[in-house]
């Protein structure tokens, strides 16, 4: 049996319902290959709040990690707003297990997290 073929990562910028507002969806596994492209994304941000989608993220590595908690850094330093949204039991259990849980604010929902940013 062929293994299924992913998808590649791609980090979809949209602005969000409220002005001063940038969301970027994120769709694929974040990996060592991948996690530079959000990153990078993450960094061309230059509205004063920022909300990433992980609905479709269903696995992260290490490197990811790392990336994260690199675009939270860059966030604090910039002033800027940031929350992770749709995350599966999954991904969130890989930051729990890092410890790195507690450093990001985090909604089951779209709506959750632009009020809370708002």
């Amino acid at each position: 049996m062929r293994p299924m073929p992913h998808e590649p990562f791609r980090v979809i910028p949209q602005p969000g319902k409220i002005e001063g507002l940038q969301i970027l969806f994120a769709k694929g596994p974040i990996t060592h290959q991948s996690s530079s492209t959000l990153v990078d994304a993450v960094l061309a941000v230059n509205e004063k709040r920022l909300i990433i989608d992980l609905s479709e993220v269903p696995s992260l590595d290490s490197v990811a990690i790392g990336g994260l908690v690199r675009a939270y850094v860059h966030c604090q330093k910039t002033g800027r707003r940031l929350a992770l949204v749709g995350m599966s039991p999954r991904v969130t259990n890989v930051l729990r297990l890092t410890g790195v849980e507690p450093l990001f604010d985090s909604f089951a929902t779209m709506g959750e997290a632009e009020s809370a940013v708002a």
